[in-house]
């Protein structure tokens, strides 16, 4: 080989070395601090940069962007004496990589252990069921001390958050059954009040059907009442109108009475004050006619054509003849008549007597065997 071509290769390589070490490229949301005979000297950015060869080196490389950190699970004692097991999550970011690189060994570590500490003092102050029910106090506690000690270590702590917290399992036994218990608590009052509401809502329709049957019945008996006044209205009109005297309604009064004793349920038998008075009425109307031998009606006819002519001031007529058979059978129908309700009245009057029992309403009479 020529003598030559030696030292220029050797140039050549020294060239590319030399090269090699003095530029540096740094990626994107990396930096790295540079240090000059072992002391810091600059920190470089993403990018094209140049140092000294054999007099600068790369100490650290570090990544800026957010990271995440899961603590194992510590054991941690709360105020009511009950040993938990939490873990966390740390959400941090590099905020200063020299103070990141020479304020801390390892920032990872002391975060961890800030972290236990900080728990335990937060804890410690709250009972179990305070603990379980406060993970946004714990959090925004936890977060506070660990930004304040992290800041000069060039680190940022953005969130803090408790991943898990695992009582032990005779608590957890204990919780299940309270919990059970509760459910229990609320089915119950959840059947009972549905229960409640049914029974209110049968009671309202009950009672609106009791209401509603209520008015039913009055306009009924408003009706019926109704009817069998202007039955008793039209009666007592058609009795007036036809001029009805005392003798035809006595005789209806005794035709009427017979029906009192007819219902097979009676004990006793009342009998009506004027019964006596409508017999003799009855008596005095046909029995007086036939000791003369003459019928009621053509004699009561003679007579108020008599008086009509002697107030007209005309004479006398004759008396017209009148059929003696019909006279007779009106007299005996009457006669029969008032048997039939002597018999009526005696045979009521016994029924009551067997009873033991007769009562007079009309006349305030009572009479006991």
């Amino acid at each position: 080989m020529d003598p030559v071509v030696i030292p220029i290769l050797v140039a050549a390589i020294v060239v590319v070395f030399l090269v090699a070490a003095t530029v540096r490229i740094v990626p994107q949301a990396r930096r790295y601090n540079i240090e000059r005979f072992g002391r810091y000297r600059r920190t470089l950015q993403p990018g094209l940069n140049f140092v000294l060869p054999v007099a600068d080196r790369v100490n650290t490389k570090l990544d800026v962007r957010e990271q995440v950190y899961s603590s194992d699970p510590k054991p941690v004692i709360t105020e009511d004496n009950l040993v938990v097991n939490i873990d966390t999550v740390l959400y941090y970011q590099i905020t200063d990589p020299r103070a990141a690189a020479y304020e801390v060994a390892d920032y990872l570590q002391a975060i961890d252990q800030l972290t236990v500490t900080t728990l335990r003092n937060v804890i410690g102050s709250m009972d179990l069921e305070g603990t379980l029910t406060s993970r946004e106090e714990i959090n925004a506690r936890l977060r506070t001390v660990l930004d304040e000690a992290t800041g000069k270590w060039g680190i940022r702590v953005n969130r803090v958050e408790i991943k898990a917290i695992d009582p032990p399992n005779t608590i957890k036994e204990a919780m299940e059954k309270q919990m059970r218990a509760e459910r229990d608590k609320r089915a119950a009052i959840l059947h009972a009040e549905g229960e409640r509401q049914a029974k209110i809502l049968t009671a309202e329709g009950t009672k609106q059907k009791d209401i509603l049957e209520a008015q039913g019945t009055q306009q009924a008996m408003i009706l019926r009442a109704d009817g069998e006044s202007k039955a008793v209205e039209l009666v007592f009109q058609a009795v007036h109108r036809n001029n009805a005297d005392a003798k035809v309604l006595a005789y209806k009064y005794l035709e009427t009475l017979p029906h009192l004793a007819n219902s097979d349920n009676n004990t006793f038998w009342v009998i009506p004050g004027e019964l006596t008075e409508a017999v003799r009425t009855v008596t005095t109307a046909f029995g007086d006619r036939s000791t003369t031998g003459q019928p009621p009606g053509p004699q009561r006819e003679e007579v108020s054509r008599d008086d009509t002519a002697a107030e007209k001031g005309g004479s006398t007529p004759e008396l017209e003849e009148v059929d003696s058979t019909l006279a007779l059978d009106a007299v005996a129908a009457a006669d029969e008549a008032a048997k039939q309700a002597a018999e009526a009245v005696s045979d009521a009057k016994a029924e009551a007597e067997a009873v033991g029992e007769v009562r007079l309403p009309g006349r305030g009479q009572t009479r006991e065997e």
